[in-house]
């Protein structure tokens, strides 16, 4: 079993809020949701209303697979242009 792990972290310029901060994440966790077959989550400064943190987790039996799906998301969230890529953490687990 093959576990991958992606860590993004976004830094939003023209918000003003949480309300708006939390408007951009339902909309990025919806839209991979519904692209991808993946775990999303925010896991991160929750309390932030500029920076968003998501994490993703994607299990299979190919590492290779596994890889190419995380970097596929990562580019399908650049391509979104609701935030910008500040910086990112992928772990890929052989279990």
């Amino acid at each position: 079993m093959v576990v991958g792990t992606l860590k993004i972290e976004f830094r939003l310029f023209d918000n003003r809020s949480l309300k708006g901060k939390r408007k951009v994440v339902r909309s990025m966790v919806d839209k991979v949701k519904a692209k991808f077959n993946v775990s999303v989550a925010e896991v991160g400064s929750n309390d932030k209303w500029q920076k968003i943190e998501l994490g993703i987790s994607a299990i299979g039996n190919d590492r290779r697979h596994i890889d190419s799906s995380l970097n596929h998301i990562l580019e399908f969230l650049d391509s979104l242009y609701l935030a910008q890529i500040v910086n990112t953490e992928m772990d890929i687990f052989n279990l």
